[in-house]
């Protein structure tokens, strides 16, 4: 195997809710042999965005590529709010930037208290397939790495991680600042996160890429892994 090249910039792969560098496991085995890559692998026990944001910027390299997927998209953002110098691309994965919209709150506790009284189990039943596109549901293999991921990362995870979303602060008026090469990637068939509002991502970013790939939902690096890098590759091109 090649070794990557130590002059390009390094990726820093962001997850999403009850997601771990699993998520991004793809892409790192295709990207590593090119530049450093890195993908978090989760967030501990933060419950804010700022928290997530100071503690992947205080491992980070000093310049580097940040792509977040879902919530990791989120997280993605506040970093370049706090530290725009030092970021030299972002790629806005399967996410959002609205506010949290009228009874958000109460469709996450009530996941909450699924998992509460059911165990994990049942919360991950409830949540996850609407996450993946019917048709990808009968990999077995895919359904049954994503649930073993979110399993791993656990009950008290999620309710922090849902805390830190319904926490979240305004993004929306930092995209038009974002001076750095943009991609905004999305699954054609994400139920979560919609195609429609990655275009008006995308559109409020200067020069922006947005790639909706076919085939997919909102577990998009790892339902369609190929076309996902290589929307990446095209991307860091132009870093």
């Amino acid at each position: 195997m090649a070794d990557s090249d130590p002059s390009a910039t390094p990726l820093l792969l962001l997850p999403g809710l009850i997601c771990d560098a699993r998520i991004w496991a793809p892409q790192v085995e295709s990207l590593r042999t090119h530049r450093p890559v890195h993908a978090i692998n989760g967030y501990g026990d933060a419950d804010s965005f700022a928290i997530m944001a100071e503690r992947v910027l205080a491992d980070a390299p000093p310049r580097f590529a940040l792509a977040g997927h879902s919530m990791g998209g989120r997280v993605a953002l506040e970093i370049v709010r706090r530290a725009p110098e030092r970021v030299a691309g972002i790629a806005l994965v399967s996410t959002g930037v609205h506010p949290p919209r009228p009874g958000e709150a109460e469709k996450r506790f009530a996941l909450l208290a699924r998992g509460v009284e059911q165990g994990m189990d049942a919360l991950i039943d409830a949540w996850l397939p609407p996450m993946v596109w019917e048709p990808n549901r009968l990999q077995t293999g895919l359904m049954d790495r994503l649930a073993r991921m979110c399993a791993d990362m656990g009950l008290d995870t999620f309710e922090r991680q849902v805390r830190a979303l319904l926490g979240r602060p305004e993004v929306e008026s930092l995209l038009p600042t974002i001076r750095c090469p943009a991609l905004v990637a999305v699954g054609a068939h994400d139920a979560w996160a919609s195609p429609e509002q990655h275009h008006t991502i995308a559109a409020a970013i200067p020069g922006a890429t947005l790639a909706i790939i076919e085939d997919a939902g909102h577990m998009l690096p790892v339902e369609q892994p190929e076309a996902m890098t290589g929307a990446l590759v095209s991307w860091l091109e132009t870093i």
